[in-house]
């Protein structure tokens, strides 16, 4: 019997039908970045990228500020 998901947590009807939407995206991503033949594509977790993010933003926060005194 399936998983019910309310629409509040969810765009899919059920548990079942998300996975099956997971699946299908990320075997669609992997075939396209396969036949995209880029060799240089790195991928970087998203942790990594968000932490480098906040830095760039306090870093500039820094600048406003110091600017404005």
């Amino acid at each position: 019997m399936p998983t019910i998901l309310s629409p509040i947590e969810s765009e899919f009807a059920t548990v079942e039908e998300a996975e099956a939407y997971d699946r299908w995206l990320r075997a669609e991503m992997e075939a396209a970045l396969r036949e995209a033949d880029a060799p240089n594509v790195v991928f970087v977790p998203h942790d990594e990228v968000m932490a480098d993010m906040e830095a760039l933003i306090r870093e500039a926060a820094l600048r406003i500020a110091a600017r404005r005194s």
